[in-house]
């Protein structure tokens, strides 16, 4: 075989925005529902920095009966004048060129979530049109900006129809952009409002006096956001479900340099740690080195106090982190300059600095607040609170060091019970958590012994919400999940011993099979949630049907899906409704559910950390009155479930 050459001329230049539609992977992550979300969150993200830097005090998102979305906002608007070297305008070059921005100095944005200088020109980029105007100095401009192919079939991004024009007077300042997501990138998919309310809802608990408006042109829908109270009504909203140990969360602010901090946090009878922390009104779901500066200060302020003030006595060990934060809600809210985020996507912060001004900042206010003598009944409870948690962790050592021994199949009887993969390779490794024996079997039959392990669970684990750790560890079915993945739980999980990198758990499609589903989330978002955050936990979709027909076969995984199904086959079919797995043969199962060229999963995610710790604690907490409240707002039996169509994506 001739070599084939190699030249100049092969190497292909990517002019203006083209490389964001060629890899738009690499700037938005995925060109699903999210992606398609992350196009307005850009935009919105601008109109934030505008508002934490001072300019203006209200952003208006709508979404508009075309599908396109609008957002806009009172700022100092997008500068106007003509580009030095560029000789554009600076909206145009904001919006059609990559890495372009007022962002990498401090001399107009002293803080800035939009660090990369893509956000805007990546939206254009990626939408079939884009109309940005722009109020400032009494003056009205606009521009439209257009994606479309050449008759060479070339494609251009985010081209300008014309150059900026002004097109009238007024006495708004602000800027206002509108956009029409590209169906070529992303399909027929929508916005939701409901995932922008949300985020929506958490910014306007981060500043402090901002209003938010968001409409919803297609129905009718409108929500209107402003909190005076900023992250401590933020913190009151999180718990309202739960019991509080004392009435008003605690709340400091302060400042060094260019560095803004802000921490609210309340405590309640939960056994878990409840840590949400923003920088730059960028959620770190990931956490970072803000997170670890605050434990650091809060467990040193809180054992000298203890000890000074004689809950712990000379002769015994100081507290543990663990202790302190069992039970706390906390929101930690930084703003800075120069941040480095870890991965394009913004979800663990990266600046060793903000360990340190979190920790010596907190440090100094957290230790003024307990040495008011005001303060002192709460700080007993925190005290006591956190003595209780170290008696139960001293329960629960033994429980814990079970857990990691080495080999857990023996410590907990899982043999005959795990049926484990034969390579030892942990990224090509799954394994099924199966709803009882009979499906178990059927599993274990089907399954490729190469790579798919099998755990049958012999009854339902218990609800790890309402249970100390050590009450956790107790559940034998608890326990044969944790040794299985061998990654340990809690503070002591390590996910670079994780043995399968898919938990996938497979139920019957019924409420059972929901109610377990429920339970083993629960579980994992409490005690392991870095296999959610990271990717690991995924549910298996089962069908509810087979209709058939002669040569015809197909397998209807919802009851949306039936009619047509049934259309499909004509007269004289025969309809198979499975009630569990176990009414599956081997082979059914493993073509319909599990072979991963043919199967549908479910990959579970956190895109909203408050509201996913506000869902737990609503289905899974005690509150009944806040769970019956939920079900009758959200709950819509007369509609079809659009469910699976949603999700049905892998």
């Amino acid at each position: 075989m001739a070599e084939k050459t190699y030249e100049s001329k092969d190497i292909v230049v990517l002019e203006g925005l083209d490389a964001v539609r060629l890899r738009p992977g690499m700037y938005i992550g995925t060109t699903g529902s999210k992606g398609m979300h992350h196009l307005l969150w850009e935009i919105v993200d601008n109109a934030m920095d505008e508002i934490s830097n001072g300019y203006g005090d209200t952003i208006t998102i709508t979404l508009n009966t075309d599908g396109s979305a609008t957002v806009e906002d009172n700022g100092r608007g997008i500068p106007v004048d003509m580009h030095p070297t560029l000789k554009k305008s600076g909206v145009e070059v904001v919006y059609t060129t990559l890495h372009a921005g007022g962002k990498f100095n401090n001399s107009n944005y002293k803080f800035s979530g939009g660090l990369h200088g893509v956000g805007a020109s990546v939206t254009n980029a990626l939408s079939k049109w884009c109309k940005v105007v722009v109020y400032k100095a009494g003056k009205e401009y606009e521009i439209n900006f257009h994606s479309f192919m050449d008759e060479d079939g070339k494609m251009h991004s985010g081209i300008p129809v014309a150059p900026l024009k002004c097109i009238g007077s007024t006495t708004k300042t602000g800027t206002r952009v509108t956009f029409l997501p590209d169906e070529d990138m992303f399909g027929n998919i929508s916005f939701n409002f409901e995932t922008i309310a949300r985020r929506a809802k958490e910014l306007a608990f981060l500043n402090k006096g901002l209003k938010i408006v968001i409409k919803n042109e297609i129905d009718g829908q409108e929500e209107f956001y402003h909190y005076e109270g900023g992250i401590s009504d933020f913190v009151n909203y999180l718990v309202e479900e739960k019991t509080k140990l004392f009435a008003k969360p605690v709340y400091f602010h302060a400042e060094d340099k260019n560095f803004d901090l802000e921490v609210a946090f309340t405590y309640t009878d939960s056994y878990t740690e409840n840590s949400f922390s923003f920088v730059n009104n960028i959620p770190t779901v990931e956490g970072g080195t803000h997170e670890t500066g605050l434990r650091s200060a809060f467990t040193k302020a809180l054992n000298d106090y203890a000890r000074a003030n004689n809950f712990l006595k000379e002769k015994e060990a100081n507290l543990l982190g663990e202790d302190f934060r069992e039970g706390i809600t906390v929101v930690l809210n930084i703003k800075m300059n120069n941040v480095q985020f870890e991965g394009q996507t913004k979800t663990k912060l990266g600046n060793p600095e903000a360990k340190t001004f979190v920790e010596n900042l907190t440090l100094q206010e957290l230790v003024k607040w307990l040495n008011d003598k005001n303060n002192a009944s709460t700080a007993e409870i925190i005290i006591n609170k956190a003595k209780g948690a170290a008696k139960v962790r001293e329960a629960a050592k033994k429980a814990k060091e079970l857990t990691r021994a080495k080999n857990s199949a023996e410590n907990f009887n899982l043999v005959g019970k795990l049926a484990s993969a034969s390579s030892r390779n942990g990224a090509l490794c799954e394994l099924f958590i199966v709803e009882g024996n009979s499906a178990g079997g059927t599993v274990k039959q089907g399954r490729d012994r190469r790579y798919q392990a099998v755990l049958p669970l012999r009854g339902k684990p218990l609800n790890a919400e309402k249970k100390r750790i050590d009450q956790v560890l107790a559940n034998e079915e608890i326990r044969m999940i944790i040794s299985a993945l061998n990654t340990g739980i809690g503070e002591d999980m390590d996910l670079s011993s994780l043995r399968y990198h898919k938990v996938i758990i497979l139920s019957d499609a019924d409420q059972d099979g929901a109610h377990i589903r429920s339970i083993l989330l629960t579980f994992f978002y409490r005690y392991m949630r870095p296999l959610i955050t990271d990717g690991h936990v995924f549910i298996g979709l089962p069908p509810l049907y087979k209709v058939a027909k002669k040569d015809f076969v197909e397998y209807v995984y919802s009851d949306v899906e039936l009619p047509d199904a049934i259309a499909r086959a004509g007269k004289n079919y025969t309809l198979q409704r499975y009630k569990g797995l176990g009414e599956m043969n081997a082979e059914q199962l493993w073509e319909t559910t599990m072979d991963p060229e043919k199967r549908t999963l479910i990959q579970v995610s956190i895109d909203d950390a408050a509201d996913a710790e506000k869902m737990v604690t609503t289905w899974m907490g005690d509150d009944i009155d806040a769970r019956k409240a939920y079900i009758n707002l959200h709950a819509n039996f007369d509609k079809e479930d659009d469910f699976y169509k949603n999700y049905k994506v892998r």
